[in-house]
């Protein structure tokens, strides 16, 4: 098994979409990249402790490549605004990957220079992988346990379409 570390925004919506990535075992919410040891939701949600809402995956490399996550990644969030996703502003919802080797440093670079080639402005942060801290439970599984929450209603379903569309060969149900 292999990690990887994303930021896209509300950790609801990222974790939706790699739920249903074929080949992702586990997903799982957390935050990192700030100043605070041990965070709370309530603080990274004021901006102050510098940490973005992120997920933690779990994936098997003989299903699905780091570089087919990324391009899941980029393809179901918005990487050109600066700490913002739709709705939610601030640095905890900035668009970031954490590396966890040169590999993954090397790959994302690449695919960051490929979309600013192609004439999109990435503003996805590249990072090594700080410490992460996992979110409270009720933060965990969200969606599947709340399919009725009006803003993951809003926010989700125009993603998994996406992907359903864009990578019908990873998508799971």
């Amino acid at each position: 098994m292999q990690q990887a570390i994303f930021g896209g925004g509300c950790f609801w919506c990222t974790e939706s979409v790699f739920q249903h990535v074929k080949g992702v075992q586990h997903v799982e919410s957390g935050y990192a990249g700030g100043q605070f040891k041990n965070p709370n939701y309530e603080q990274v949600c004021s901006g102050e402790t510098g940490h973005a809402e992120v997920i933690k995956i779990e994936f098997d490399e003989t299903q699905i490549s780091f570089t087919q996550l990324l391009d899941v990644f980029f393809a179901t969030h918005d990487p050109t605004t600066l700490n913002r996703q739709g709705n939610d502003t601030g640095t905890q919802y900035r668009s970031v990957i954490f590396y966890l080797n040169d590999a993954q440093k090397v790959a994302t670079h690449t695919k960051i220079l490929d979309l600013k080639q192609q004439g999109i402005n990435v503003v996805t942060e590249l990072a090594a992988v700080p410490v992460f801290y996992s979110a409270e439970e009720y933060h965990q599984n969200f969606y599947q346990r709340n399919p009725s929450q009006g803003y993951c209603n809003f926010a989700i379903p125009p993603k998994l379409e996406k992907l359903q569309q864009k990578f019908p060969e990873l998508f799971t149900k």
